[in-house]
């Protein structure tokens, strides 16, 4: 089939890859003229046979919508827009509205596997009517990884992006544990090869993961992690999962504690503890280090 595929850094560029490895045919737009096929989105528009399906993947928010919004003057009845990107579910609820007003069929698709997603395919999870997911489906079978599983119609619109959210929510907390357990490796005295107890994990462990096994990646490129800085974005998706959270009145603490702990490594001095030890000094009498 044709697809129109808006936005090739590294995840898209990758995807493209993917997809004309599985025999289709892409028609790539990017802002890079370097990376692109064509100039524009009209310029893409007008070389795809209808119904056309065109793949968003540029980020989150007002990059999509207005990226949307264009498509929408575009494309034409029964065409299809997949948002592959990290948008929140709520916004696919507003663009398959504003896009169905025009008669254009709109698919949300989560999509993990990062930079190792061209040889190792993708897992994806879709929302959207069985109508347009069919249409987008052989893109779908071309991207996921091999075999049986690796990608599901999660349900209505929004399903998709609401499930990736949960995925990567649970994939902080996950990250956060290793990280504790290192940091406690690291500290005692009579562990003297901390590389190598993570990497006796990575077989026969219940702990054992693909996280596992990154982590011991990592700790071959630098032991001790002795070049980096304890520093960790966040790409918005934790947020949300812990919005939702609230929003559901279900608990998540380990979720929580993970979005909060990258909070607190972006602090060069803590203004909490500044008061923890203010407190303590106050009715303790406890000592107190000033700052220099």
């Amino acid at each position: 089939m044709e697809l129109g595929l808006v936005g090739l850094g590294k995840m898209g560029g990758n995807m493209r890859e993917r997809i004309r490895r599985a025999g289709h045919t892409v028609i790539g737009y990017d802002r890079n003229p370097d990376v692109a096929d064509v100039h524009s989105l009209e310029e893409l528009v007008a070389k795809l046979k209808g119904p056309r399906v065109v793949w968003v993947m540029v980020p989150a928010g007002a990059a999509t919508q207005s990226t949307i919004d264009e498509l929408a003057e575009l494309l034409e009845p029964g065409d299809v827009v997949v948002d592959g990107g990290n948008s929140r579910w709520t916004d696919d609820e507003k663009h398959a509205v504003e896009l169905g007003l025009k008669g254009i069929g709109f698919v949300d698709c989560g999509v993990s596997g990062g930079v190792w997603g061209l040889e190792n395919g993708y897992a994806l999870m879709y929302g959207g009517d069985a109508e347009n997911v069919a249409k987008v489906q052989p893109v779908f079978d071309a991207l996921k990884p091999a075999g049986e599983f690796g990608s599901v119609h999660a349900g209505k619109v929004g399903a998709g992006h609401f499930a990736k959210m949960v995925h990567n929510g649970i994939e902080y907390a996950m990250m956060q544990a290793y990280a504790e357990g290192w940091e406690l490796l690291e500290k005692v005295d009579s562990v003297t090869d901390v590389r190598e107890v993570f990497r006796s994990w990575q077989e026969g462990t219940v702990i054992r993961s693909w996280l596992l096994d990154l982590a011991v990646n990592a700790l071959d490129d630098d032991e001790h992690l002795e070049g980096l800085r304890g520093f960790a974005a966040d790409s918005g998706e934790g947020r949300w999962t812990v919005e939702a959270a609230i929003d559901n009145a279900v608990p998540l603490p380990a979720i929580t504690a993970s979005l909060f702990a990258r909070f607190a490594s972006r602090q060069e001095d803590s203004p909490q503890m500044k008061m923890i030890a203010a407190l303590r000094n106050q009715f303790g009498g406890h000592a107190v280090e000033s700052k220099k």
